[in-house]
């Protein structure tokens, strides 16, 4: 059964992704007033803006992230009655 869960695992891992970076750039708009964040390359950027959105795209990555897991984790509880990250 876990080796079923692996590849579900990798579609949910890669939809979390896509629904993280639009909701980050949609978040970044209502901060940052602006369409694209700052990369901590860009010369004109200080170290406040490049650390906000820093820290917003990590939070935001790891809660998609967690809910997407979490969800898939029980929806392949629900449909196989097996948990995948139980050992044994």
């Amino acid at each position: 059964m876990k080796l079923l869960y692996k590849p579900l695992g990798l579609v949910i891992s890669v939809m979390g992704g896509i629904v993280a970076s639009a909701l980050f750039k949609r978040a970044w708009k209502f901060v940052g007033h602006e369409d694209e964040a700052p990369a901590a390359t860009e010369r004109k950027r200080d170290w406040g803006e490049i650390l906000l959105a820093a820290a917003l795209q990590g939070a935001i990555f790891g809660l998609v992230k967690a809910i997407m897991d979490r969800g898939g984790a029980v929806w392949f509880r629900k449909a196989t009655g097996t948990w995948p990250g139980d050992e044994g």
